[in-house]
C-alpha cells in the first residue's frame, strides 16, 4: 500500500506546534544552514539541536527518501508556541504495511525536560495517527532506567511486551487508546 503525502502543515495543540520535518530541511540543519527557520519564523531552541538530533537526521532523511515527501509517519519538530523555539522531536521510523503499525519515539532538549511538552506532543501525534484507518498498532521501546519514558507510556496505556538487553518493547492497540484517552 502507497502511503498518501500529508496533508496538513502541522498539528497545534495548548503549548506546541508539531510540524513534519522534511528532507531538505534535515540536510541544512546538517551543514549548519537554519534560514528554513527563518522562513517559518522559529527559533532555535537552547541546545538544539542536540547530538540526538544530529545523530537521528540522517535516519530521518533516510525514512523521508523511502517515501518521497512527508507523509505523517515519519518525523516532527516540536516547536513551544510562545516562543516558536524548536525544543525537540518525536514521531515514527515509516509505517508498516505487513504489522500495519508505527514505531514512536521523541526527545526534548534537556532545557525543557519535565515540564510536560512530551506528553503534550506524545497525546497529539497518538490520536493523529489513530485517526487514520490503516494504523492499527503503535510500537515504541526504552531504556529500562528511563522511568521518564516509562511513566510516560504507561500513560497512554502501552503495554509492556518484552525485556531484552536493558531495553523495555511496548505496544499500543488503537481499541485500548480508545478506552484511556
Amino acid at each position: 500500500m502507497k502511503i498518501k503525502k500529508i496533508e496538513i502543515e502541522q498539528l497545534i495543540t495548548e503549548k506546541l506546534i508539531l510540524k513534519p520535518f522534511t528532507i531538505s530541511f534535515c540536510q541544512n540543519i546538517l551543514n549548519n544552514d537554519f534560514s528554513d527557520l527563518e522562513k517559518w519564523n522559529f527559533q532555535k531552541g537552547k541546545s538544539w539541536p542536540d547530538n540526538d538530533v544530529l545523530e537521528t537526521l540522517p535516519r530521518i532523511i533516510n525514512n523521508l527518501t523511502k517515501v518521497g515527501s512527508p507523509t505523517g509517519y515519519e518525523s516532527w519538530m516540536i516547536i513551544k508556541k510562545d516562543t516558536l523555539e524548536i525544543i525537540g522531536d518525536l514521531g515514527f521510523k515509516g509505517f508498516n504495511n505487513k504489522e500495519e503499525n508505527i514505531d514512536i519515539g521523541y526527545g526534548i532538549i534537556k532545557e525543557e525536560r519535565r515540564k510536560g511538552f512530551a506528553e503534550e506532543a506524545v497525546r497529539e501525534i497518538i490520536k493523529w495517527a489513530f485517526s487514520n484507518e490503516i494504523i492499527k498498532e503503535i510500537t515504541a521501546n526504552c531504556l529500562t532506567e528511563n522511568n521518564s519514558s516509562i511513566n510516560l507510556l504507561n500513560k497512554f496505556n502501552f503495554a509492556q511486551i518484552r525485556i531484552e538487553n536493558d531495553m523495555i518493547y511496548w505496544n499500543l492497540i488503537k481499541k485500548n487508546y480508545k478506552k484511556t484517552n
